[in-house]
């Protein structure tokens, strides 16, 4: 029996030797994926006759605040943020208010996704309290939705504003005073929904608020607005669409660029192919020769004029209503000289233009003195065009597939506005198939007036690849285009200027509308395409994605399949 024992013994020793020899990991568990959860807050959520200072929610677990400045909406806005505590975890939020509150008023605070767990950042999502320092709720609500004007796609956290019209409104409140309700449609949504709002007549503004300070900022801010008041109750689904005004001309004082050169900064963007200001250069009564040309990507005109010995200039800006004078300091300084550069290099392909650039303006252009050969060195017919304002020039020629072109300009081809002229430039040029590029029909359906704008545009919508001008016609042909994804935006110039024209809030216009084609489109190298758009139908981004999301999904299978 002592023998069976020590066998016992023995094994259960090697059991345990070996369950320890054994290696392994701890885990943690599943995951949690669960928000927390408000347990209770002090006074209740939607309390009455509030007349305290602060409010505080419990949690059942240690939470986090993530943005809070920019996700936490309080409706009707307050002048001084109220004071939001502790900044470290923690199981519950004090909020401490600085202004005082307005009476018989419903008060809500949306924290947007600003509430989260401390461990695994499950948000709590649009948690909103509510109370009021009446003896009732506010309960009525709108809803809407938020597009862009121009761009295919809307801007995040676009706030969406009710003022009350009463009698002393004025159009102007929107620069100066606090909406009466706010809310914001986040970093997520197009929609917006105003609650806990009551009976009246108001307003309805959207901004995308790049200062957050509630206020309309036209040289910085977005905005849409319905020009007539709504009344509340109201179940109409309000749409608004954010646009980009141009503001009212502003100059800044002349900068000295060159010896020959003056930058003239101004506020804002503005549209100067049709509306340049007359500028005039003086050097005391005497009024100089000038060019007016765009600085590239700036806010900046430049204005050339010839080198003149004197210490002082003064420049006389004047457009519609608008009129400035300011005398400046000349200094010594180096000259710009003519310089010029070629935009394509090697393959041109046959929807566009050969441009040259000048870093100084031209004024005179000798065609005797161009040359264009093909590879069999037979002379090639061509145009010319000068934009003086961007300082381009185009030269146009009929282009075969695959040919070899070579330009020559000869000395004195070009003049610059200083009498200075070119040395010999020669530039080498090739053509593709015809094969490897794609033709597009577009067929338009359903359009509700003319004249339209219609634009062939890559898919994000930052890049016009070709235009047409209508007043009559529905079918357009887009050929020899590089393969890529395009789709196709329509405007309606209604001003009949041929260029889009954005609103503007105080004179109650609305920007020029346009329409996008839904779905992006492929076109690929010797395809003809043909394209229906139809636009009587309202482009939808969401709808656009999902059509996106589903395509790449395909697409993945289809080589996970083939892998």
């Amino acid at each position: 029996m002592l023998k069976n024992n020590f066998r016992y013994i023995s094994l259960l020793l090697v059991f345990l030797m070996l369950s320890c020899a054994k290696r392994g990991s701890i885990t943690g568990g599943l995951k949690d994926t669960l928000a927390p959860v408000l347990k209770y807050s002090s006074p209740k959520n939607f309390t009455t006759n509030f007349t305290g200072k602060e409010i505080t929610l419990t949690f059942d677990e240690y939470i986090k605040l993530k943005n809070v400045n920019k996700q936490l909406i309080i409706s009707p806005p307050m002048k001084q943020e109220p004071i939001i505590t502790p900044s470290n975890a923690s199981k519950f939020i004090n909020i401490k208010f600085r202004d005082a509150l307005q009476p018989n008023t419903t008060y809500s605070l949306n924290f947007g996704q600003s509430i989260t767990d401390n461990n695994e950042g499950n948000p709590y999502n649009q948690l909103k309290y509510v109370f009021s320092t009446g003896s009732y709720i506010d309960s009525l609500s709108i809803n809407g939705t938020i597009k862009d004007a121009y761009e295919k796609n809307v801007d995040n956290f676009v706030s969406v504003m009710l003022y009350e019209v009463n009698d002393t409104f004025k159009d102007s409140v929107i620069y100066k005073q606090n909406p009466r309700y706010i809310t914001n449609t986040l970093d997520s949504l197009r929609t917006f929904k105003l609650e806990n709002l009551k009976a009246g007549k108001y307003l309805l503004v959207a901004l995308k608020d790049k200062g957050n300070n509630n206020k309309f900022n036209p040289k910085e801010d977005k905005i849409g607005f319905l020009k007539n008041y709504i009344t509340i109750p109201n179940d109409t689904v309000f749409e608004l669409e954010l646009f980009k005004e141009t503001v009212p001309l502003k100059a800044l004082k002349p900068i000295q660029a060159s010896g020959n050169r003056l930058y003239l900064p101004y506020d804002g963007k503005q549209n100067f192919k049709n509306k340049k200001p007359k500028i005039v250069l003086k050097n005391k009564s005497e009024i100089l020769e000038t060019i007016v040309t765009q600085f590239p990507k700036k806010d900046s005109l430049q204005v050339w004029y010839k080198p003149i010995k004197t210490d002082s200039l003064s420049m006389e800006i004047e457009r519609e209503n608008y009129k400035k004078k300011f005398t400046f300091k000349i200094k010594d300084q180096k000259k710009d000289t003519l310089n010029i550069k070629a935009v394509q290099s090697g393959t041109i392909n046959f929807i566009e233009r050969f441009t040259l650039e000048t870093e100084t303006p031209l004024v005179k252009f000798d065609k005797s003195k161009i040359k264009l050969i093909n590879k069999d060195s037979v002379a090639v017919d061509f145009t010319t065009e000068y934009d003086e304002f961007d300082q381009k020039l185009y030269v146009d020629f009929k282009r075969e597939p695959l040919e070899k072109y070579n330009f020559t300009f000869f000395p004195g081809a070009l003049t610059d506005f200083y009498e200075k002229t070119n040395d010999t430039l020669s530039y080498k040029l090739t053509t593709k198939e015809y094969e490897d590029y794609a033709n597009l029909k577009l067929n338009l359906r359903n359009v509700k007036r003319f004249p339209i704008i219609v634009e062939l545009i890559n898919k994000k919508g930052d890049k016009i690849i070709a235009t047409e001008y209508s007043e009559s016609k529905t079918n357009f042909e887009f050929n020899h285009i590089e393969p890529d994804s395009f789709s196709i935006r329509v405007i309606y110039d209604d001003n009949k200027n041929k260029i889009y024209d954005t609103g503007n809030y105080l004179e109650k216009q609305y920007p020029e509308e346009i329409n996008y084609l839904q779905e992006a489109f492929d076109v690929r190298s010797n395809w003809d395409w043909s394209q229906d758009f139809d636009l009587s139908i309202q482009y939808n981004p969401e709808l656009e994605k999902k059509v996106d999301d589903k395509k790449k999904k395909e697409e993945a299978k289809k080589k996970k399949t083939a892998f």
